[in-house]
């Protein structure tokens, strides 16, 4: 049985714990969908706090689901140049 915290339940879990500005693929339908629909979906923000069944932003935007992303400068080996 796998009991490790994903997507939006580990996000509630680091706002739980602590964790603030926690930047986060975002979407109003679903976990999956946050993180490989693109096209008309904001896609990022960062999650500050989590109230009434919402993850707000940083501008105060409410989203339904908020899945806990790396976000990391490319390097130049990274784009072959």
């Amino acid at each position: 049985m796998n009991n490790k915290l994903t997507g939006s339940d580990l996000t509630r879990a680091m706002l739980k714990n602590g964790d603030k500005n926690i930047w986060c693929a975002v979407d109003d339908e679903s976990d999956a969908r946050a993180i490989t629909d693109h096209e008309n979906n904001d896609f990022t923000a960062r999650i500050v706090y989590f109230e009434d069944g919402k993850f707000i932003c940083t501008i105060g935007a409410p989203w339904t689901y908020a899945v806990p992303i790396k976000i990391v400068a490319l390097t130049q080996e990274d784009a072959g140049l």
